[in-house]
């Protein structure tokens, strides 16, 4: 037979009474992820298109994007993170979120180094007004040579 089959649910929306879906109890709105984890967000949701195996719940993906953006903020590119998360998952995977708040947590790169301070500059470029050579300073004036030279004198 290549008919097409069709299921009778029990209870759709469509055959209950108006009383019914009225005092049904409504599931409160999602909280709305803060602009810092949209971009974790989107990378965890964006898993599935590599490893079909980590579908991820809207809870989930709330959960994990902490730890996402720990990652981003330590200076881990987005396809380094995306691979650390895919990398040999296990035949038996039940529960993906798990592993993966498991591979956020353990597999964390170090904080990225403090650079130096860069030494500030002795002023703005002068032109010395003897020679006419380039020199810091805050001030317009004369060069060391020049002003060595003046004072030998």
């Amino acid at each position: 037979m290549t008919g097409v089959h069709t299921f009778a649910l029990p209870f759709s929306p469509a055959s209950a009474p108006a009383s019914a879906s009225a005092s049904a109890p409504r599931l409160p709105a999602p909280p709305q992820l803060t602009a810092r984890h949209a971009r974790a967000a989107e990378l965890l949701c964006g898993l599935r298109a590599h490893a079909p195996r980590l579908l991820l719940s809207e809870r989930d993906v709330r959960r994990l994007a902490p730890g996402v953006t720990a990652w981003l903020e330590r200076g881990a590119q987005p396809d380094a993170v995306r691979r650390t998360l895919c990398a040999d998952l296990p035949h038996d995977l039940a529960y993906p979120a798990g592993l993966l708040a498991h591979r956020l947590a353990a597999l964390m790169p170090p904080p990225l180094p403090v650079a130096p301070a860069t030494p500030a500059a002795a002023g703005p470029l002068q032109n010395c007004d003897d020679c006419d050579r380039a020199y810091r300073a805050p001030e317009p004036g004369r060069c060391r040579g020049c002003e060595a030279a003046a004072t030998a004198a």
